[in-house]
This record gives C-alpha cells, structure tokens and sequence, in this order.
C-alpha cells in the first residue's frame, strides 16, 4: 500500500514546488537581487564593480608604465657610467705615455750633464796634475815669465799669458763646478720623473681594473634589465588584455616619442646658449684644414658605422667613442691623443652656430672640460658619428641624443 502511494506524493511535491517562483512574485513577497533574465542593464553593483576593475588595472598599467621608464633610464645610467669608466682608463693610458716621455726626456738630460760633469772634472784633474809638476802654479809660473821679459813688446805679450792663465785656470774651475751641480739637479729630475712615471703605470693598472670590473657589472645590469623588461611587459598585456608584442610596440613608440621631444629641448636650449654667447658665426682662430682632410675624417669614420664599440679600442675591429675620432683625425694629419678631455684640449672652442662638419662634440656629467667622457664627429645637419657605449655598435645619430653637448671644438 505504501510501495504504491510513493509515486503519487513524489508527483504532488513537485507540483507544488513548480508553483513557488510564481508565489515569491506575488505582492507582498521579497524579490531576489538581480537582473531578471530579460532585463538587458547592469545593476549598480555590477556598474560599481566594474568601475573598480578598471580603475584597478589603470593604476596597475600607470605603475608599470613607470617601472618600465625606470628601467630605460637605469639602462641609460649603466652605459654612461661603463662609458665614464672607460674613458677615466684612457685618460690614465694618456698620462702614462707623458710621463714616460717626461722620464726619457729627463735621462736623456742627465745623460748630457754627465758627460759634461766627467769632461769638466777631467780638465781639473789636468789642472791639478800640471800644477804638480811644476811646482807652482799656472798664475805664478807666468808671473816668473813676466818679470823675465826682454822689451815692452816681450812685457806686453808675458802680460798677456797671466790673464790667459789666470782666466784658464777659473773657467776650468767654474766649469768643473757647475756641471757637477748640474749633473745632480738632472739626476734628481731623471729619478722623480721615474718616480712619476711608475705612478702613472699603478694608475693605469688600476684604471684598467676598474673599467673591467664596471663593464662586466654593466653587461649583468643590462641583461637584468632586460628580464625586468620583459617580466613588466607580460604584467601590462595581463593589465591590458592585450599580447605582450603589442605592448613592446606601443612601448618601443612611446620611447620614440619622448627620446624626440628630449632632441627638441635640447637643440632648443643648444641654440638660446649660442644666441646668447652673440659669437660671429666664424670662429676667430680654429685650425684651418683642407676640405679634403676634413671629408677623409670623415669618411674613415663613415666606413666605421656597424663596427662594436670595444673600449680602448683604436682599430681595426672597434673603437671607443675617443679612439674613433683620433683615428678618423689622424686621417686628416692631425695627431689627437686617445682620450676625449686631452681631444678638447688640444682643438679649438667653437659654438654650436659655428660648428662644421668633421669639428667634434663632446660631453661631460659635471660641465667641466676635464671630466667630458664622451666626444663623437659632426657630419652637418645636426647628425653625427659615434661609438656610444659599450655593448652597441658605432652609428650616425641625431647631435642631441644624449642631450645637449657641453663642448664643441675644430681640431
């Protein structure tokens, strides 16, 4: 009996509860939150909440976005400092080269005053050996002559052979004296001048070490910078919903953009400094070179294009930034030395209104000569030729990508 009204309850209970959704409409009754199916707006909530997402992953882009722009300038900061390093090495390469010209030339000095000092000492040495065997010496045996002459003539001409013998004997002293002090004075030279140069060689050991040490420190800084990079790029696809090529694009563009506005400013202040200097377009006294010369600068440097940058590098296989230009210049006749502040120091000062093509540019972190690190060659038309940083390739750039150059000078 019971087996069989089983089924009957089981239809009945499901009847009644296909008739609750309609009774929960009724007035009277709660209504559940939410949409109803036919009803095609969000609700607030889901407005609120959407809003929240949005402005969630906007701050989460702008927080990128910024981490990424610190990543560019750390990368930036990594070669400059490299760079800096590098040329500190040269210039230490270049002081080394004076102070052995200093030390040889000094040798070469006392060498002389040696030879001097033993000749002068062997003329007293035959003083004193003559006076010995005379008994007397060279002043008194002329006197002896002199009260022995026959005749004014034979008194005038033993006259005569006192003052020579007198002035003789104080020449070969004076002679001997003097070189003797100055074959001291050239020895003292030579021996601080030794001293320097051994300096000079501790500096450009540790120099070297110290441009080692920062270079393999920049390659980890760069290939670090680069993961970071990458990671902050996949984090903005995510934020944007977008594919992580699409961000290095719109990225890659963006950095155009702001490296293109940074050139403007720069030439903008570079041409308000030369307005203000109210130069004459010509400079007064630069060194005056063959248009030949200056295009076979030129072109060295042209043919340079692609090769890496390899510090202390003169050639064939790279150059740094100062290795390029004086091997470009030497092509021209002019001798410049390998490093970028000597390269100002031995050209002439000109303005930016006065640059020509083949005149050199340069830069420096503090806007003193003697620290400029960087130098590349003008080419006209705001464009230059340059070995830029360790890890890239020599190029023709824009004049202002580093920002607007503290120096410029015509070798």
């Amino acid at each position: 009996m019971a087996r069989r009204l089983l089924p009957t309850l089981l239809l009945a209970l499901t009847g009644l509860l296909g008739l609750l959704p309609a009774a929960a409409a009724a007035p009277g009754h709660a209504v559940a939150a939410g949409p109803r199916a036919d009803d095609p707006y969000p609700s607030e909530e889901e407005i609120a909440r959407s809003r929240a997402e949005a402005d969630a992953r906007a701050t989460d882009s702008a927080a990128i976005e910024a981490r990424l722009t610190a990543a560019q300038a750390d990368l930036e900061q990594s070669g400059r400092v490299a760079e800096q390093a590098v040329e500190a090495y040269n210039g230490a390469q270049a002081r080394l080269a004076k102070a052995r010209a200093a030390a040889a030339a000094a040798a070469r000095r006392a060498a002389t005053a040696e030879t001097e000092r033993a000749a002068a000492a062997e003329s007293a040495a035959a003083l004193a050996a003559e006076t010995y065997r005379q008994g007397a010496g060279p002043e008194l045996s002329a006197i002896n002559a002199l009260l022995a002459a026959d005749g004014p003539r034979a008194l005038t001409e033993r006259a005569a052979a006192v003052g020579i013998a007198g002035a003789r004997m104080k020449d070969i002293l004076d002679a001997a004296t003097s070189t003797a002090a100055e074959a001291a004075r050239a020895s003292a030279e030579a021996h601080r001048a030794a001293e320097a140069a051994d300096r000079a060689a501790e500096a450009v050991r540790l120099a070297k070490e110290q441009a080692q040490a920062r270079l393999t420190a920049q390659q980890a800084e760069v290939a670090d910078i680069g993961k970071r990079r990458e990671q902050l790029l996949a984090a903005l696809a995510v934020a944007r919903n977008t594919t992580v090529e699409l961000e290095r694009q719109r990225r890659e563009a963006l950095e155009a953009i702001a490296a293109r506005q940074a050139e403007e400013a720069a030439r903008a202040a570079a041409a308000a400094a030369a307005a203000a200097e109210a130069v004459p377009d010509q400079p007064s006294g630069p060194a005056t070179w063959s248009a030949g010369g200056v295009e076979a600068a030129l072109a060295f440097a042209r043919a340079k294009i692609g090769l890496p940058y390899i510090w202390g590098g003169e050639g064939p296989e790279g150059y740094d930034c100062s290795g390029l230009t004086m091997m470009a210049w030497r092509r021209a006749g002019k001798q410049l030395p390998h490093f970028a502040a000597d390269q100002y120091a031995e050209s002439t000062p000109v303005s930016y209104h006065q640059l020509r093509p083949g005149d050199l540019v340069f830069w420096t972190h503090t806007g003193r000569a003697a620290d400029i690190y960087h130098v590349a060659i003008y080419l006209g038309d705001d464009q230059m030729i340059e070995a830029p940083r360790p890890g890239t390739a020599i190029k023709q750039a824009s004049l202002w990508i580093m920002g607007r150059p503290d120096f410029y000078a015509r070798p």
